[in-house]
């Protein structure tokens, strides 16, 4: 329960990215370079929101548990407890998935 420890500040939204295949379905090993970097994340944390110009609170779009889509690039790499989380704004994240 690392993610307890850190509180993420204003917009920001702490996620933890889904592991990587690494077996096909036919059952082939797939090398480490074959492997396509995962654009999934579930939601560990989120700051409070930010302040817009008129002084009121907008809070961030997702909550914890909610499964989104991050894009290819961006986000801050953290370690907590020896397990990596990422760290993006709210407006980085592409979108949420609706079940």
């Amino acid at each position: 329960m690392a993610f307890r420890k850190f509180l993420p500040l204003f917009d920001r939204v702490l996620v933890e990215r889904f592991t990587a295949e690494t077996v096909t379905k036919g059952g082939i090993m797939l090398p480490e370079k074959a492997q396509s970097k995962v654009l999934q994340a579930k939601v560990v944390a989120v700051g409070p929101g930010s302040v817009n110009q008129k002084g009121n609170l907008m809070p961030v779009s997702v909550t914890v548990g909610e499964s989104v889509l991050l894009p290819e690039y961006g986000g801050t790499k953290i370690s907590l407890d020896n397990k990596d989380y990422f760290l993006f704004r709210d407006g980085d994240i592409l979108g949420k998935y609706v079940e």
